[in-house]
């Protein structure tokens, strides 16, 4: 599964308790339990979270000027600069 780290976390001891008492009927350590259960998180999280999506963000305007269309990218450049210093 990959490499592992050792890490302390704190854990109420009443929890603890119960974890422990799990663990032991369902023949099974803490460790695999405290696992299960921010793997179950992560996943939650992960698809709450969705897919990456960019924003709309369109300006108001007629498109390209007639100088712009059809062109390069270089030209696009020059035009995007021009009288910029750039």
């Amino acid at each position: 599964m990959g490499s592992h780290m050792k890490t302390t976390v704190e854990i109420a001891d009443a929890l603890l308790n119960e974890a422990r008492k799990i663990a032991a009927r369902e023949d099974t350590t803490v460790k695999t339990l405290i696992e299960q259960g921010l793997r179950h998180v992560v996943a939650q999280r992960r698809q709450r979270q969705g897919p990456f999506r960019l924003r709309k963000a369109t300006f108001k305007g007629r498109g390209l000027s007639a100088e712009a269309r059809g062109t390069d990218w270089e030209r696009l450049h020059e035009l995007a600069y021009e009288g910029r210093g750039g």
